[in-house]
C-alpha cells in the first residue's frame, strides 16, 4: 500500500530536496507539506497547509500520515533572538512529535545536529540536545535522530558565517581521519536520500544517524 508522508520544512535546502525526492518515488501516494508560505508549482500528490508553525497544534486534524521528516532549522545570523531560536529549533520539532504520537504516526525522522548535547553550555548544541531528549521521551516506535556535521550546499537566502565555515571545511577536510571523519560536510541530497531509506527500512536498531551513518548509507543504497 502507497503511503502518506508529512514534511515540514519543505521551503528550506535539505527539505526541498527531500521534497523532490518524494515526489517522484512511486511508494508515497501524498505528501503533506505544513509551511509559513506556499511553493508553487507543486503536483496534486503535494497538499500544503498554510500557517505558523509556531502554534502546530492547529493542525492537529490534518497531520496524519504514515512518516514525519521534520527539516526544521535556522540559524543565529537569521535568528538572533534566542527565545525565538528556541521556539523554532526546540519548539517545532517537539510539538510536530507530540501531534505524531497523538496521532498515531508511527514514524518519525528529525534532523538535529553533531555536537547536540541537552547539557552543553553552547545554547545551539543545547537547544538541539534538548530537543533530541525529549523527541525521545515521547517514545514514537520508529525514531531516528540524523546528526550532520555542516550541511553542504547553497541556498537562496544569503549566510556569510556559514558560507565562511564551509571554505575552511573544504580546505581542511582532506586532514580529517578516523574519528575526525564524522566532521566532514554533509551533502544534503545524501541527507535527504538517507531520511528516505531509514522511513523504509524501520528493522534498523540504530536512533542517531551520524554524518558517517549518512554517507555510509547513501553509499551502499
Amino acid at each position: 500500500m502507497k503511503k502518506t508522508v508529512i514534511i515540514l520544512g519543505a521551503s528550506g535546502l535539505t527539505g526541498g530536496l527531500l521534497l523532490k525526492q518524494l515526489i517522484t518515488d512511486e511508494r508515497y501516494a501524498s505528501i503533506k507539506i505544513f509551511a509559513r508560505s506556499k511553493i508553487e508549482g507543486l503536483p496534486n500528490k503535494v497538499t500544503q497547509y498554510i500557517g505558523d508553525l509556531l502554534h502546530l497544534e492547529q493542525f492537529k486534524a490534518d497531520f496524519t500520515a504514515d512518516e514525519v521528516f521534520c527539516c526544521i532549522g535556522t540559524t543565529k545570523s537569521k535568528t538572533p533572538e534566542k527565545d525565538l531560536y528556541r521556539k523554532i529549533d526546540y519548539g517545532i520539532p517537539v510539538s510536530a512529535a507530540k501531534l505524531a504520537k497523538e496521532n498515531g504516526i508511527h514514524t518519525f525522522l528529525v534532523i538535529s545536529a553533531l555536537g547536540a548535547n541537552a547539557d552543553s553550555s553552547l545554547f545551539y548544541n543545547k537547544t538541539k540536545g534538548e530537543m533530541e531528549r525529549d523527541v525521545l521521551q515521547l517514545g514514537i516506535e520508529n525514531t531516528y535522530i540524523l546528526q550532520p556535521s555542516l550541511i553542504g550546499g547553497d541556498r537562496e537566502e544569503s549566510r556569510t558565517i556559514e558560507d565562511i565555515g564551509k571554505a575552511i571545511f573544504k580546505t581542511i577536510e582532506p586532514l580529517f581521519f578516523g574519528k575526525l571523519k564524522q566532521y566532514k560536510i554533509t551533502d544534503p541530497k545524501h541527507l535527504a536520500k538517507a531520511m528516505i531509506f531509514l522511513a523504509n527500512n524501520t528493522d534498523r536498531s540504530e536512533v542517531f544517524v551520524t554524518s558517517n551513518d549518512i554517507k555510509n548509507i547513501t553509499q551502499k543504497n
